[in-house]
């Protein structure tokens, strides 16, 4: 079968021009979108937690997927303008601080 219509009748894209209005969706994709959201209603904190448990990878990767894919390191943070010497003793206070919280206290099991 020969296609009678020649590439020399064919315009450039332009854009504004033809194609679906701007945020218009087709019917199927509506309709999952639909489906999906009344399934979430339904079974949704459940579903989530049953796939952190149970496919720990698939939990992991939704999470990356709903990311920025760069993050702007740029703008400066609360640790910029800290020394070296500065942040090497946050990290010592924080370190300490957590041994702190997860040692158990020498009176605890001996309460009356």
């Amino acid at each position: 079968m020969t296609n009678t219509r020649s590439l020399a009748n064919l315009k450039p894209f332009k854009k504004g021009e033809g194609g679906r209005p701007k945020g218009a969706r087709n019917k199927l994709g509506e309709e999952f979108l639909n489906a999906l959201y009344v399934d979430f209603q339904e079974h949704g904190a459940e579903a989530i937690v049953r796939v952190r448990e149970d496919k720990p990878d698939a939990y992991l990767k939704v999470i990356a997927s709903l990311l920025p894919r760069q993050i702007d390191l740029t703008e400066a943070g609360p640790l910029e303008e800290l020394t070296d010497d500065q942040l090497t003793r946050l990290i010592l206070d924080l370190k300490e601080a957590e041994q702190a919280a997860t040692q158990p206290k020498a009176d605890e099991g001996h309460r009356h």
